[in-house]
């Protein structure tokens, strides 16, 4: 597809939402799905830094990012445990 017919099919969709009006609640589980994969982020960055002294360490992908905010804490402590005991 040309970029501009990608550029106005967005800006007709935004044009739309403007006038009809976005659902809430799709947009609310987006936006709460968002802010848990930006917190499982930090969760990872926060045991990398800090894991580093014991030589662990978890990559930061999209996979592990969505276990660690989906399960919280207790995701980063499976994750650490299947990177020590099955990959180790």
């Amino acid at each position: 597809m040309n970029s501009t017919v990608v550029i106005s099919i967005m800006v007709a969709l935004i044009v739309v939402l403007l006038f009809v009006g976005a659902p809430v609640k799709p947009m609310r589980w987006i936006a709460q799905g968002t802010v848990k994969l930006g917190i499982g982020v930090l969760f990872l960055f926060f045991f990398n830094v800090f894991g580093g002294a014991f030589g662990l360490h978890i990559p930061i992908n999209l996979f592990t990012s969505i276990i660690s905010g989906f399960l919280g804490l207790f995701g980063v402590a499976s994750l650490a445990a299947i990177q020590l005991f099955i990959l180790g």
